[in-house]
């Protein structure tokens, strides 16, 4: 990764390199205690977090839309979207700029660590709650020296309705 003023941009192979590898190539980003890893090709970049335009009757973990380069962006807060308490915006928090299913998203995370190599044979099936706790978003856990990284499926998780809000948001702040 390389640091443009305000802003890091990963550095990644090209978008022809869609095919999976032996391993799994992780933007690993941190929320509270925890650390989660997301595919590195979905990724477009890394920024600091900005104050938001707020939507009129979004939920609570879509914090509003930003203006990118002329593109307005919807802005997830993963902190709120997994129930995980009342984010706090600081020096270290940032901004993922995703490209998923065709659109960019971006997602506020609590600080984003390394980029890593998850073997196959590293990463864990997710264990069944019940229906008490949705793991569908979650493809498992990986384990790299002494870390535990959950390895989130970030298309399951920015699913259709989801990105259905998402859409209105956009109209929205388009109009």
């Amino acid at each position: 990764m390389k640091q443009q003023g305000k802003e890091m941009v990963a550095e990644r192979d090209g978008p022809g390199l869609a095919q999976r590898r032996s391993g799994n190539e992780l933007l690993v980003f941190t929320l509270g205690a925890e650390e989660y890893g997301i595919d590195i090709l979905k990724v477009q970049e890394i920024r600091g977090y900005d104050a938001v335009t707020r939507i009129a009757n979004a939920p609570d973990f879509i914090k509003g839309v930003v203006n990118l380069r002329g593109h307005i962006v919807p802005i997830v807060d993963l902190r709120l979207k997994f129930g995980i308490g009342e984010p706090v915006y600081n020096a270290f928090t940032v901004v993922i700029v995703l490209n998923v299913c065709g659109r960019v998203i971006g997602a506020v995370v609590d600080g984003v660590s390394d980029v890593i190599q998850l073997e196959s044979d590293a990463l864990r099936a997710a264990p069944e709650f019940g229906a008490a706790v949705d793991t569908a978003y979650i493809e498992g856990l990986g384990t790299l020296d002494e870390r535990m990284i959950i390895v989130v499926d970030i298309e399951k998780l920015m699913g259709s309705e989801e990105m259905a809000l998402t859409d209105a948001a956009a109209r929205v702040q388009a109009n």
